[in-house]
């Protein structure tokens, strides 16, 4: 016991002695020259330090504020008030017959400057200065590119072998029927509302397949909760919308390495990379997938993290070589889900956790960054919302009206056929993605791209009430109700 005590007060009395002797020498070296925030900060606590009466408050206000303004406490801000506002909208919206991505695509649109920006703002720049979007914007593309991975998983070639004459018809007709008028469209207003400097081609390009996109992931939950998916009207919808997704992506992956390639060689060689990209992915990553990743790991209940570790790194492999390429990182991981096995269930496994964390966490994110660039008081006159409507007429005509047509030609009811039409006429999240590649490319300018959003809102909570104008709550008669 008593030696126990002296080495305890030895080891005191060194460590104290020698403690001591370095603050006694370090006192003697010359004072560093901040810079930065730590000169601000240092700048702070010296005012407060001078300053009388609540000197003490004064300075742990100013310290709290400074830590405010730090970049991941702005970060955080941005994370709360926008996953916040997302789960209220998507609830709100769920309760007047509409999906919560609905809701969701709404409350990006109202923390911009559309409304937030208006009613408050001084709020809107703390939460969301012009420095900060940056962060912001990298977190909303990769919530894109999981987003994407999973639409491409929920693809089901299955059901496009199946049902192969009425899906590319139907499909197709829904592409260029739309794709044709928005091509049309763009020759009246290209001169007055594309980007300084964008040729007309480029925005007539993207006018186009603006236009043509169907949002395969909202219609599926619109199918599911009508309970409408193992119908007739159901299984046909999710094929075209397969066929069209595929085909949607593919085309505008061939569009944007036009657009992005200066000279015409250029946009050859991005061409032929893409070709080759997809050649590869499908001929040669597909098959050896169930190898690599194993049977007793695609079978299992739940996945090991190193399938999951792996997998992701697969994605954004995928999705970095794309944008290498110039098509847009989306397209590689769309792709990279399209060609995930199906062994064991494995595809809807892996989509439980990915659009676990980027549905809740990551797709918000995407929406407050499209409301950020959408400015609404952009349309400050009669004319503009007038031309604003003449859009969504013109993409409702061509999208529904071809779908329809298409339906009725092979055969479909009138009623299946308008029914399919409202269906396809579902644009939602990724007509928002398509838009603000446009965006990013300098193709769109501000005002037609806050057309293009509203058009986007609109046709997607149009679907609900359609279905239910051209009798969806009916049972279906005759040999269209077999179940697929």
């Amino acid at each position: 016991m008593k030696s126990n005590v002296s080495f305890y007060l030895c080891t005191l009395l060194i460590v104290g002695v020698g403690i001591f002797a370095v603050l006694h020498r370090g006192a003697d070296l010359p004072i560093p020259v901040h810079s930065g925030l730590e000169a601000k900060a240092q700048s702070i606590v010296a005012k407060s330090a001078a300053s009388s009466g609540n000197s003490t408050v004064s300075a742990v206000m100013d310290g709290l504020r400074v830590n405010a303004n730090e970049p991941l406490s702005r970060l955080l801000v941005q994370l709360l008030v926008v996953l916040l506002a997302a789960r209220l909208a998507g609830v709100a919206f769920t309760r007047f017959g509409q999906p919560a991505v609905v809701g969701e695509m709404a409350a990006g649109i109202l923390l911009g400057p559309s409304l937030f920006g208006w009613l408050s703002p001084e709020g809107y720049q703390f939460v969301f200065p012009a420095t900060s979007l940056g962060t912001l914007k990298m977190l909303s593309q990769i919530g894109g590119c999981l987003f994407l991975f999973s639409v491409g998983m929920e693809v089901d070639t299955g059901h496009v072998r199946k049902k192969a004459h009425t899906a590319v018809m139907v499909s197709h007709a829904s592409m260029v029927i739309p794709f044709f008028l928005g091509v049309l469209l763009a020759y009246f207003l290209y001169t007055s509302l594309a980007q300084p400097g964008t040729t007309f081609n480029a925005f007539a390009l993207f006018m186009g397949i603006s236009m043509s996109v169907t949002a395969f992931p909202v219609l599926a939950r619109i199918l599911q909760e009508r309970r409408l998916t193992n119908t007739f009207l159901g299984s046909t919808a999710i094929t075209c919308a397969a066929v069209d997704d595929v085909t949607a992506w593919s085309v505008l992956a061939f569009i944007v390495a036009i657009v992005r390639a200066t000279i015409m060689a250029a946009s050859i060689v991005n061409l032929v990379l893409v070709a080759a990209f997809i050649s590869f992915m499908i001929l040669i990553v597909r098959p050896a997938l169930p190898r690599i990743i194993g049977t007793r790991n695609l079978e299992c209940e739940d996945p090991p993290k190193g399938v999951l570790a792996f997998i992701i790194c697969l994605v954004m492999a995928a999705a970095l070589l794309t944008e290498i390429i110039g098509i847009h990182a989306l397209f590689g991981a769309f792709l990279a889900g399209a060609i995930m096995p199906d062994e064991g269930g494995f595809r809807k496994k892996l989509a439980v956790r990915v659009e676990s964390f980027s549905s809740v966490f990551l797709l918000p994110l995407f929406f407050a960054f499209v409301g950020l660039r959408t400015q609404i008081n952009l349309l400050n006159d009669w004319q503009g919302w007038m031309l604003c409507l003449g859009i969504i007429a013109v993409a409702t005509l061509g999208k529904l009206g071809g779908s329809a047509i298409a339906a009725r030609w092979t055969g479909m009811s009138w009623s299946h056929s308008l029914q399919l039409g409202a269906l396809m006429n579902t644009r939602g999240l990724m007509e928002l993605i398509v838009l603000n590649m446009g965006y990013d490319l300098g193709i769109l300018s501000p005002r037609i791209f806050t057309m293009m959003v509203i058009m986007a809102l609109v046709t997607t909570m149009m679907t609900g009430p359609l279905l239910t104008l051209f009798g969806s709550r009916q049972p279906a008669l005759g040999p269209e109700a077999v179940p697929a």
